[in-house]
């Protein structure tokens, strides 16, 4: 499964900083609007310790973990929507991910040109989800005025999917974004064609510096209240400090990490909110070969487990052997766990959980 978030926000904010410091990526950090142009693309693993510790049990050659793609999409301004900026160019590269990780400048830093004069969160915020709507609003209306002409054929889906644009123009026209409006599933779906920008979960990440990093500061807590009027989630991360940690060898992080009080470096955090952002789960494959984690969408069954692997899998399904990490180290062997009945066989039917290590069985 294909995953990806772009990281978007105004220009200076610290993009390309977290950009480069969870990618360990070449793109380019200078102190003016603009820099980045084109968008940079890196591919993460997600942090996940369960991963070693299967492997600590289950021997294999290799490891693989899930990955996450991260587009750094320049800076927006004020008129993005309009043009300004390069605003248009700077929007389409938004319509190819998944998730949006919103970042918001939340430090004081005179030497660092604020492209509005100074610093305001809730300001900043504004203005990027005003573009956002405007272009939606743009796009919406264009599919409005084309079914309009198509529904004179009397044709009842052009008619019933004319009614879902509407209501959706009609909400960013009340500045409510697609992702805040009650939809049917299948209103959803015809609204999908658009790829409609405020569609998207949003993740509000507040740049700080170290201060912020320890304790929470004023900007932050505003951040926050907004992201929670949209009914969204929001993290606090320093791109100055994940650079720093991103420089050091691994086996000095957990230190490094352990005085700024944090469990987690900011790579771990966006993760684990970018999958409930989306609804993701993890499961796990095992081998002599390579144990490996793979990204499921929440509620999805064993066969369509089966198919993240490869489709021939999904097609020619017939059972499930699935057990839980927690038993194996208690268990020690898969023998062990197989003679105490902890490994189950399921069906096509059944819903794989987050964690659930599992081995497939199928026709070719």
């Amino acid at each position: 499964m294909g995953l990806s978030a772009g990281i978007i926000g105004l220009p200076n904010v610290g993009k390309s900083t977290l950009f480069n410091a969870l990618c360990n990526g070449k793109a380019l950090v200078e102190n003016y609007p603009f820099c980045t142009i084109d968008p940079n693309h890196g591919i993460v693993a997600v942090p996940d310790d369960r991963l070693k510790r299967l492997t600590a049990l289950s021997p294999t050659q290799r490891m693989t973990p899930a990955f996450l793609e991260l587009v750094d999409i320049a800076g927006l301004v004020k008129g993005a929507s309009k043009g300004e900026g390069l605003g248009n160019q700077f929007l389409g590269h938004i319509k190819d991910v998944d998730a949006i990780v919103h970042v918001v400048r939340c430090f004081e830093d005179e030497n660092i040109t604020h492209v509005e004069g100074g610093l305001d969160p809730l300001r900043d915020a504004g203005i990027i989800e005003t573009e956002l709507m405007v272009a939606d609003s743009g796009t919406v209306e264009r599919g409005v005025e084309r079914l309009s002409k198509a529904a004179k054929s009397g044709d009842k889906d052009v008619k019933e999917r004319l009614v879902v644009f509407e209501k959706a123009f009609d909400a960013l026209s009340r500045g409510v974004p697609i992702r805040k409006l009650e939809l049917l599933p299948a209103e959803r779906l015809a609204l999908h064609e658009l790829h409609l920008l405020t569609a998207k979960p949003v993740l509000y990440t507040a740049n700080v510096d170290e201060d912020g990093v320890r304790e929470e500061n004023g900007h932050v807590r505003t951040l926050r209240r907004f992201a929670d009027e949209d009914g969204a989630a929001c993290v606090a991360i320093s791109g100055k400090i994940e650079a720093e940690i991103a420089d050091l060898p691994e086996a000095e992080r957990p230190e490094f990490l352990a005085t700024l009080g944090l469990e987690y470096p900011g790579l771990g955090v966006l993760a684990h909110n970018i999958y409930t952002l989306l609804g993701l789960e993890t499961f796990f494959t095992a081998s002599a070969k390579e144990n490996r984690a793979w990204i499921l969408r929440r509620g999805n069954t064993a066969s369509q487990a089966a198919g993240v692997i490869h489709s021939d899998f999904e097609k020619g399904f017939i059972k499930a052997d699935v057990y839980r990490l927690e038993d194996l180290e208690a268990y020690k062997t898969e023998a062990a766990l197989r003679s105490a009945g902890k490994i189950r066989s399921e069906g096509r039917e059944y819903v794989v959980r987050d964690g659930d290590i599992v081995f497939f069985k199928f026709n070719v």
